[in-house]
C-alpha cells in the first residue's frame, strides 16, 4: 500500500490460528519480514471480505431434486408356445436418505422381484409397480415377468411392458426361424436364427408398452384354442320415477373355461345406455342393440360390471313393458329383479314366462343395497341360451301426495308390565290395513330397545335407523289380502320404585293413523297407583261414571220418575259416523253378549255385540234417521229412534227381564256414599289383569331373549285414546307403597 508522501511503508499481516477463529488481526508497521510458509500479504478489502465470510451463516445442505433414477433396463424375453416369460435387470441410484418409492414398470404382471439376493418389496400404485428402496446409494434389481401369447390366423403377438429407465434394451427369443419379427415402439438392431429359434435384439422406448408380433409358419407350434364357457348372474333394479324409468344391472360373470378377451351383452329395447363400469373392464363399444365389453384381464376367472340405462314414460298412470340386460352366450343365466318407485303409487306386475315372484326380503344383498326407495315387487328367473329373454309387464297407478293414506291401523292394543326395578316391558299389537307403505316407522322412548317383532304371525327383523326403528309391512295384492296383525315388544329401563313418587310412561310415536289406542298397564301389587296427568282417558273412571249415572237413574225410578230404555248423549269422544254405548240391566249391572242392531237412513243394517264391560261400537253409520234395537234372550227388546248427524254419539240401553214388573227399593242412599261405592267398584275392577298381561308374562318368561323379573301379581290400569296420528300417548302416575 503506497501513500502520497515521500515516506513509504508496508503493512504486513500475519495470519495465524487465532485469525482463522475470527479474532481481530494484529497490525504491525515496519515489522520484520516473516516466514513465507506461515504469512501472506493481502489488501484491506480482501481482509474484510474474509472476515465477512467467517462470520456469515453456513449454507444449507442441498437436497437432490429427484428421489431416484433407473439408469438402464436390460430385458431377457423367452417365448415358449403360448406363454412368454422375461427377466428384467434394472440398475439405478437412490439420491435421498431413507426409504424411497421408485416407479419401475407400468401394466406388467410381475411374478417375483429381488435386490442383491434379497426379496424386493413391491407396491402397486394403480397400474404402476413401485419398489421401496433405501438410500442414498446405487441399486440393482431383478424382476420376473410373464404374459400370454395371443394368436390370430397367421400371426402371434404379445405386449411387452418397458420399464421407466434412461435406456432400455431387450433380447427376445422366439421359437422357429422367424425373419419378420416386428416391434411397435423400438428398433430391431440384430437378428439371429439357429437350433429352431430366432433371437432379436431391440432398443426400446423407455416407459412405453411395446407390441411384438411375428408371422406363424407351418413349422411353428400352434396353441390349442380352448372353448370359452361361462355362467352369468344378473341383478336388476327398476326405478320408476315421475317421468322416466331407470334400470341398473349388476352383471356377475364366472368363467368356467377359456380366457375370453371380450363379452357380448344384449340390452333391452327402448333404453339408452348411460354408463358401463367394472374393475376388469378395458373398454366398451355399443354394437347392434347391445354392447361389447373388452376385458383388461382375460385370465381372471370372475368379472363384475354395472350397467345403467334409462327411458322416458308418460306422467301419472302408465303401462310399461321392460326387458333386462342378458348375455346370450352364457351357458346358464340366473337373475333377480327388484322394482322401486318414487312417490305414492300402486304397482301391478304379474309372473310371466321365466319370471317367478318372490318376497323382497329374499333378494340378493347387493341388489337391496342399490335401492334408494321402498321396494314394491321382486322376481327371480333362470334361463338357458335357447330360452326367451325375461320380460316384465307392469301397470303403474300414481297417486297424489295429498288425500291418500298408504296405511292405517284401526286398533292398537298396548300392554305394559312394570317391575319394581323400574323396567317396563311393552307389547303393542296393531290391526293394519296397508296399501303402499313398506315400513312402519316407530320412534321409541329414549333408552328403549325392540326385542321381538311379528308381522302377520311370522317373526320379522326390524331395521334401526338414525330417525327411528322400521318394522317391515306386507302390501295389498300380496299375502295377506285383508287386514293383518303387526306386533312388537320393546323394553325400557326406567327409574326403580321408591316408597312414593311419580312415574311418567309413554307409548312410541308411530307414523300411521290409529283409530283408537287401548293401553293396559300392570304394576306390582305392593303399590297403589293413580293417574294424575297425560293425554289419555282413564277407562276405569269412564266406566265408574257410567255406573254412577245408572245409580242415579235407579234412585229417580224409585221416586216415581219415568226413564226411557235408551239414554242418548251426543257429547262423547269417538270417531265420525260412530255410535257407541253400554248395555246394563235394571240394577246397573253390565249385560255382555247383547245384540245391538241399527238400521240407518240408507236402509243398511249392521249389528254389534256388547263386550265383557257391556260396551259396543257401531261404525260407518249413514247420517239421517236411524233405529237402534238392543235385545238378548230372556230380556225385553229396547228400541231407540234418533236423527243421526254424523257426529260421534253415545246411546246407552237399560234392559229388563222379560215383561215382568220389578220393584226397586232404595234406602239410605246419599251422593257421597254412591261415589264411594263407585270408587270401590272401580278399584276392584282394576285389580285382575287381562289375558294380554298373562300372555306377555308368558312371553317374557319363556320366549323373549331378555332377562326381566316378571311380576306374578299386581294391578291393571286401563286407558284409551282415540285417533292417534304420529304422536306420543303419555300418562303420569302417582304411586305409594302399601
Amino acid at each position: 500500500m503506497t501513500f502520497t508522501s515521500a515516506a513509504r511503508f508496508t503493512i504486513v499481516f500475519v495470519v495465524t490460528a487465532r485469525l482463522a477463529a475470527a479474532q481481530p488481526p494484529v497490525r504491525t508497521v515496519d515489522a520484520p519480514k516473516a516466514d513465507a510458509s506461515r504469512s501472506v500479504t493481502l489488501s484491506l478489502a480482501e481482509y474484510n471480505r474474509l472476515l465477512d465470510l467467517a462470520g456469515g451463516p453456513h449454507p444449507a445442505p442441498s437436497i437432490a431434486p429427484i428421489a431416484a433414477i433407473v439408469d438402464d433396463a436390460d430385458l431377457r424375453i423367452h417365448v415358449d408356445r403360448d406363454v412368454v416369460r422375461g427377466v428384467f435387470a434394472l440398475n439405478g441410484e437412490v439420491f435421498r436418505s431413507g426409504a424411497t418409492r421408485v416407479p419401475l414398470v407400468s401394466g406388467a404382471t410381475l411374478t417375483d422381484g429381488s435386490a442383491q439376493g434379497r426379496t424386493l418389496p413391491l407396491l402397486s400404485d394403480g397400474v404402476v409397480q413401485t419398489a421401496v428402496l433405501q438410500g442414498p446409494g446405487p441399486f440393482a434389481l431383478t424382476l420376473d415377468w410373464g404374459a400370454p401369447v395371443s394368436f390370430t390366423p397367421g400371426r402371434a403377438s404379445f405386449t411387452l411392458p418397458v420399464p421407466i429407465a434412461g435406456t432400455a434394451h431387450a433380447t427376445v427369443d422366439i421359437p422357429g426361424d422367424q425373419a419378420d419379427v416386428h416391434v411397435s415402439n423400438g428398433v430391431v438392431t440384430r437378428r439371429a436364427s439357429g437350433s429352431g429359434r430366432t433371437t432379436v435384439e431391440v432398443t426400446l422406448r423407455p416407459g412405453a408398452a411395446t407390441d411384438v408380433w411375428w408371422s406363424m409358419r407351418d413349422s411353428a407350434p400352434t396353441a390349442a384354442a380352448r372353448e370359452v364357457r361361462y355362467l352369468a348372474d344378473v341383478f336388476s333394479l327398476v326405478t320408476l320415477g315421475d317421468s322416466d324409468a331407470r334400470l341398473a344391472s349388476l352383471v356377475d360373470v364366472s368363467i368356467v373355461s377359456g380366457e375370453p378377451r371380450s363379452l357380448a351383452l344384449r340390452l333391452p329395447a327402448g333404453y339408452e345406455l348411460t354408463g358401463v363400469s367394472g374393475s376388469t373392464l378395458e373398454s366398451s363399444e355399443a354394437r347392434d342393440g347391445g354392447v361389447v365389453l373388452t376385458l383388461a384381464e382375460p385370465a381372471a376367472r370372475r368379472h363384475q360390471f354395472l350397467i345403467t340405462l334409462e327411458r322416458p314414460h308418460q306422467d301419472g298412470s302408465f303401462s310399461l313393458e321392460t326387458g333386462f340386460p342378458s348375455l346370450p352366450d352364457a351357458q346358464r343365466e340366473r337373475g333377480e329383479i327388484a322394482v322401486e318407485g318414487t312417490g305414492t303409487l300402486d304397482l301391478g306386475a304379474a309372473e310371466a314366462n321365466v319370471l317367478h315372484r318372490i318376497d323382497v326380503r329374499e333378494l340378493n344383498a347387493a341388489l337391496q343395497s342399490l335401492a334408494r326407495s321402498p321396494l314394491l315387487a321382486a322376481f327371480r328367473y333362470q334361463r338357458t341360451p335357447a330360452a326367451a329373454p325375461a320380460v316384465l309387464a307392469m301397470t303403474v297407478r300414481r297417486f297424489g301426495d295429498a288425500g291418500v293414506l298408504a296405511a292405517v291401523a284401526d286398533l292398537a292394543v298396548a300392554t305394559t308390565m312394570v317391575t319394581t326395578e323400574g323396567r317396563a316391558l311393552t307389547e303393542i299389537a296393531l290391526t293394519v290395513q296397508n296399501r303402499a307403505q313398506p315400513y312402519l316407522k316407530v320412534a321409541l322412548p329414549a333408552g328403549a330397545t325392540i326385542v321381538s317383532v311379528e308381522v302377520a304371525g311370522q317373526p320379522a327383523k326390524p331395521v334401526v335407523g338414525a330417525d327411528g326403528t322400521r318394522v317391515p309391512l306386507l302390501r295389498a295384492g300380496f299375502r295377506p289380502n285383508g287386514p293383518y296383525n303387526v306386533s312388537f315388544v320393546y323394553m325400557h329401563a326406567g327409574t326403580p320404585f321408591l316408597r312414593k313418587g311419580d312415574l311418567q310412561m309413554a307409548l312410541p310415536r308411530i307414523d300411521m293413523p290409529i283409530g283408537i289406542v287401548e293401553w293396559e298397564m300392570f304394576v306390582p301389587e305392593q303399590y297403589d297407583v293413580r293417574p294424575i296427568d297425560g293425554n289419555v282417558i282413564d277407562r276405569l273412571a269412564l266406566d265408574a261414571s257410567g255406573r254412577e249415572k245408572d245409580s242415579r237413574r235407579l234412585r229417580h225410578a224409585a221416586a216415581g220418575r219415568v226413564f226411557s230404555d235408551a239414554v242418548d248423549s251426543p257429547d262423547v269422544a269417538g270417531l265420525p259416523n260412530q255410535i257407541r254405548g253400554r248395555v246394563v240391566d235394571a240394577s246397573g249391572a253390565v249385560v255382555p253378549g247383547a245384540t245391538i242392531m241399527i238400521t240407518d237412513a240408507a236402509g243398511v243394517t249392521q249389528t254389534a255385540t256388547s263386550d265383557a264391560n257391556g260396551s259396543y261400537v257401531l261404525s260407518n253409520v249413514t247420517s239421517g234417521r236411524a233405529t237402534i234395537r238392543a235385545y238378548l234372550s230372556g230380556y225385553a227388546t229396547a228400541q231407540r229412534d234418533l236423527d243421526f248427524a254424523g257426529q260421534p254419539r253415545r246411546v246407552d240401553f237399560t234392559t229388563r227381564i222379560g215383561a215382568l214388573a220389578e220393584a226397586v227399593t232404595v234406602t239410605g242412599d246419599s251422593p257421597s256414599a254412591a261415589r264411594s261405592t263407585v270408587r270401590d267398584e272401580a278399584k276392584a275392577a282394576a285389580e285382575p289383569p287381562s289375558q294380554n298381561v298373562i300372555n306377555l308374562q308368558r312371553r317374557a318368561a319363556g320366549v323373549l331373549p331378555i332377562r326381566v323379573d316378571v311380576p306374578r301379581a299386581g294391578t291393571s290400569h286401563r286407558f284409551v285414546k282415540p285417533l292417534v296420528v304420529d304422536q306420543e300417548t303419555t300418562v303420569s302416575l302417582r304411586y305409594k307403597r302399601r
